[in-house]
Formats: C-alpha cells, sequence, structure tokens
C-alpha cells in the first residue's frame, strides 16, 4: 500500500548561512555602525541582541530575508517579546522542528473530513498516510498544500 510522511522540518545548515549572511549585512549597514548587534544561535534558539526594540525589529526583517532567500520557512520561527536589560535589548527567535500533537491532531481531521478513501496516523512528530491508490495520497498533499496552517509541512519517504 502507498505511504508518505508528513513532516516539519528546517534544514539546520541553511540556517547557519542565513545567520551568517544577516551577520554580514549588519557589519555593513551604515545604521548598525557602533552599535553592539549580534545573533547568537543556540540549540533551536537565536537570540538577537541590540540597542534598541527599534533595531532589534530591524534586525528580524533582514533575518527573516535572509532566511527566505536560503528556502527556509519563516513560519518555522515563532518570536518571543523584546527583554530590555540595562542598555541592551534582547529576543529570543525559536526555529519549531517537528509537528505538535493538537497540530497533528488537527491535520488528521483535517484529512479525515475530506473523505479520500486514506488513513493518518501520528507517528511521534510526524504523520503517515496510508491509502490504496497512489491518486488520493497525492490529492491529499494537494489539501494540505491548500490548507492554512501554522506550520510548515514536507511530504518526504513517499513509497508505492
Amino acid at each position: 500500500m502507498p505511504t508518505f510522511d508528513i513532516v516539519s522540518e528546517v534544514e539546520m545548515p541553511e540556517v547557519n548561512n542565513a545567520l551568517d549572511q544577516a551577520r554580514r549585512e549588519i557589519d555593513t549597514r551604515f545604521d548598525f555602525k557602533g552599535v553592539d548587534a549580534s545573533f547568537e544561535l543556540k540549540d533551536k534558539t537565536i537570540t538577537i541582541k541590540a540597542d534598541s526594540d527599534f533595531q532589534i525589529d530591524q534586525m528580524l526583517d533582514i533575518l527573516k530575508g535572509k532566511m527566505v532567500k536560503r528556502n527556509v520557512d519563516v513560519k518555522s520561527l515563532s518570536t518571543g517579546e523584546v527583554q530590555k536589560s540595562g542598555k541592551q535589548c534582547l529576543q529570543d527567535v525559536t526555529i519549531q522542528q517537528g509537528i505538535e500533537a493538537d497540530v497533528a491532531r488537527k491535520i488528521v481531521k483535517l484529512v479525515k473530513d475530506s473523505k479520500i478513501k486514506v488513513q493518518a496516523a501520528i507517528q511521534g512528530e510526524k504523520l503517515r498516510v496510508t491509502g490504496k491508490k497512489r491518486d488520493d495520497l497525492q490529492e491529499v498533499i494537494a489539501m494540505l498544500r491548500d490548507a492554512k496552517l501554522e506550520i510548515p509541512l514536507q511530504f518526504n519517504n513517499f513509497r508505492d
């Protein structure tokens, strides 16, 4: 029986490349001359440091632009609140990997409500969709691409 997996993954080497490009742009921009501004990646959290919250917003826009150019979906970034500590402002941006349980249940409900003859099963941080016909599976992929979900989805491990 044909199957495929629904996952939500971010390629960390591409995130590192986007961060390097954003650092270079901040180093060369005139409005960041003499400003202690930086990006730090630790585990799956990017910490943005700058002197003011306005600069944090500019740095976040630069980072998102570089991520888009590197084909990293910005829906996978979740931004925290800007925290002020002394002269510096900090903001944490978390990179979301995997499909959370409530979103997975929502996807399974979408698949079941579509009345396509397939089964969707949650397997940890991914979903496996099984059907008798390859066309049914392709129809599910098209339906999920059209659905407005808050996380980016990739479809891999397609087996006939």
